[in-house]
């Protein structure tokens, strides 16, 4: 049975806009070359704050940002080694979380047998991930897949931003191509239509078939020929939870990565990842200087008026969260049922991983 693709008023599903992430899949929170040996950062997900540091030895850890003792952000402290010293009493922790010194006690008396919480971390696509949820289900999820991140062929761009907004309207704009009015002035795409649509537990897949004009960005990018005036082309996007991604086929892969903070609060981590016919060896002499040149001229623009938009979004639905609204797009429908049903999962699992361990404890 294929989805209905018709565009027909819904009303929007305002839990998507409340509930909180499943914990239980890797996020981003920092970029690995921002973080130096020796330094370390406070990091926030899902309310959880989290001292993210790089040990001397060039190993990144993550632990829970509160000093056993005095409840002191570690982050406020220094890296001594491959240990974490807290800046109040010089308490040292290293990175399971484990207190290894306590500088005013003798060697012969003992240290507090409690540990801080560790989250497993890894680094890839210069990127940092931490897996804030169970930590034995962190081996069997995968960090998101970026195929081209080590192919000469493609150039990858790097796209910080912040965002005043809840996790799910960050993650619904990419997969939102209606949304191609906003950027009119831009030259940016039109007369979208919504042409396929499927999805299954984990994901949503949608193509659009789109229109861009004979100037300047889309023959940037490989869109026109000098002779066309105009020319249509369709993008594919992906909502695989808890990430997203869209893509013209043999031009570009776009990888949204998110950090949910808050409520009103996430961090994106994204890749653009775009099809360079020039020969390897140009493409290595202009692989550092394009990318910088490409964000602050090509796609700040955009993001800078997406941000804008979805912070009004925000703020109206903050001072009146029971207000109607209605949604025409199923693409959008579905990914507000999925955040909400990812939710719940984990919420389910967080709920029975407890009665477990209380079936132990009385056992």
């Amino acid at each position: 049975m294929k989805p209905d693709l018709r565009l027909k008023p819904q009303k929007l599903n305002t839990r998507a806009r409340t509930v909180g992430p499943n914990l239980n899949y890797w996020y981003p929170v920092g970029w690995s070359d921002k973080l130096k040996p020796g330094q370390v950062q406070n990091q926030i997900l899902w309310e959880q704050e989290i001292a993210v540091y790089r040990g001397m030895n060039g190993d990144v850890y993550a632990i829970e940002n509160t000093c056993l003792h005095k409840g002191v952000a570690l982050s406020k402290g220094e890296v001594q080694g491959n240990e974490l010293v807290c800046p109040y009493h010089g308490w040292r922790f290293n990175g399971q979380g484990q207190c290894v010194g306590i500088p005013y006690l003798g060697d012969d008396e003992p240290l507090p047998k409690k540990c801080l919480h560790r989250y497993p971390c890894r680094e890839r696509y210069n990127l940092i991930w931490v897996f804030p949820g169970d930590p034995e289900q962190s081996e069997t999820m995968d960090i998101p897949d970026v195929p081209e991140y080590d192919d000469p062929n493609w150039l990858i761009v790097e796209i910080p931003a912040h965002f005043k907004v809840h996790f799910s309207m960050v993650n619904e704009n990419p997969l939102d191509v209606f949304h191609g009015h906003l950027h009119r002035d831009l030259q940016g795409w039109y007369n979208p239509v919504l042409v396929s649509m499927e999805n299954d537990e984990d994901s949503i897949r949608a193509e659009y078939e789109v229109t861009f004009r004979n100037s300047w960005l889309p023959k940037i990018l490989g869109l026109t020929q000098s002779k066309e005036q105009e020319v249509k082309k369709i993008i594919g996007v992906g909502y695989h939870y808890p990430h997203c991604r869209n893509n013209m086929p043999g031009k570009s892969n776009y990888y949204f990565m998110r950090q949910p903070q808050g409520p009103m609060s996430t961090q994106s981590y994204s890749l653009l990842c775009l099809k360079i016919r020039l020969p390897v060896w140009l493409v290595g002499l202009i692989r550092k200087p394009l990318p910088r040149v490409l964000w602050k001229f090509l796609i700040k623009p955009f993001l800078d008026q997406d941000i804008d938009v979805m912070e009004s979004e925000q703020a109206n639905f903050h001072r009146n969260p029971d207000r109607r609204q209605v949604e025409i797009n199923p693409v959008i429908a579905a990914a507000q049922l999925l955040t909400v049903k990812k939710y719940d999962q984990y919420i389910n699992s967080q709920k029975q991983r407890s009665d477990d361990s209380k079936g132990q404890f009385q056992g």
